[in-house]
C-alpha cells in the first residue's frame, strides 16, 4: 500500500518524530500493530517503529521475498540460541579484513586472522577481548567495532 505522499512530506514528518511525546509514540505503535508496545520498550525503539511505519505506508513495506523468509524463520521453531549462532556465522569476517575504530580521539586498527584477531602485535581470540583492552571495560566486540 503506497500513499500519494511526496517524499518531501514524508521527510518532514520523519523529522518531527523525535519531538513527539512518549504517549503519542505509544498511540502510534498501538494503531500500527493493534496492541500496546511491550513493557519497557525504549523511546528510541518507539521512534524507530514510528519512522518505519510512516515510510512503509508511504513507499511500501517489506517485499514479498523478505516477508516469506521471515515467516519461514518464525515457523521453523528454532530456539533463540540457534538463530543467534546462525547470525554470528553469517557475520563472520573474512581473514585479511581490517577493522578501524576511533575511541577517545585515538584510532585503533585490528586485523582479522584465520585464528582470531591481531591488535598491537598481540593475538586475541575474540573482538570482545580487543574491545576490553582498548576501553578497559567489558564491551561486545562486534558492537564496539560497529558490526
Amino acid at each position: 500500500m503506497r500513499s500519494a505522499r511526496k517524499p518531501e512530506d514524508v521527510a518532514s514528518e520523519l523529522a518531527t518524530i523525535s519531538n513527539l511525546s512518549r504517549a503519542v509514540l505509544v498511540k502510534r505503535w498501538a494503531s500500527a500493530y493493534g496492541r500496546p508496545p511491550p513493557k519497557g520498550m525504549s523511546r528510541r525503539l518507539l521512534e524507530y517503529a514510528a519512522a518505519w511505519h510512516l515510510q512503509s505506508e508511504a513507499f511500501g513495506g517489506l517485499d514479498s521475498t523478505v516477508r516469506r523468509k521471515l515467516r519461514r524463520q518464525a515457523k521453523s521453531g528454532e530456539d533463540g540460541a540457534s538463530r543467534i549462532s546462525g547470525l554470528v556465522r553469517s557475520m563472520a569476517l573474512p581473514p585479511g579484513s581490517r577493522l578501524v575504530r576511533e575511541w577517545h580521539g585515538r584510532t585503533y586498527t585490528v586485523d582479522v586472522l584465520d585464528t582470531g584477531f591481531l591488535f598491537n602485535g598481540q593475538h586475541y581470540g575474540s573482538l570482545s577481548e580487543v574491545a576490553r583492552v582498548i576501553t578497559g571495560a567489558r564491551w561486545s566486540g562486534p558492537r564496539f567495532f560497529g558490526l
